[in-house]
């Protein structure tokens, strides 16, 4: 049993958005996908891609979202569900006025962690520290 609270984890903002990765074979030992929570301020997006291995579980806790899934956008707002099938292109943008929460599981994992995510955009730039 492992029990782990977001705000104890360093947000990864690497595609954007703060996104944590709360149970994963890092965190908790898991072996057969990993989850998380993401949040996308106001005008904020997680950049395309998509995982190759694994198919994505998203629940968009409050707020409202578009993805763009394979180029199509698909508007999600608060209670909806999204499953994005493996090897599906998606992006989630955020052009409401509040912030926007979700939780997102993927699985399987992939045979290496590199191997998980492809990038089919350019990465925003970071922030230096």
């Amino acid at each position: 049993m492992t029990k782990i609270a977001a705000k104890d984890i360093e947000p990864n903002r690497r595609r954007g958005g703060d996104l944590r990765t709360l149970l994963s074979p890092a965190t908790a030992g898991t072996t057969s996908g990993f989850m998380g929570v993401l949040t996308l301020e106001p005008g904020e997006v997680v950049t395309e891609h998509y995982h190759p291995y694994s198919e994505e579980f998203l629940y968009l806790v409050r707020g409202a979202i578009t993805a763009l899934v394979d180029g199509e956008p698909v508007p999600l707002a608060a209670n909806d569900a999204l499953h994005l099938p493996t090897a599906v292109r998606h992006r989630l943008e955020n052009h409401g006025t509040e912030p926007a929460f979700m939780v997102f599981q993927l699985g399987p994992l992939a045979p290496r962690p590199e191997l998980g995510h492809v990038d089919t955009e350019p990465l925003p730039e970071q922030e230096s520290v």
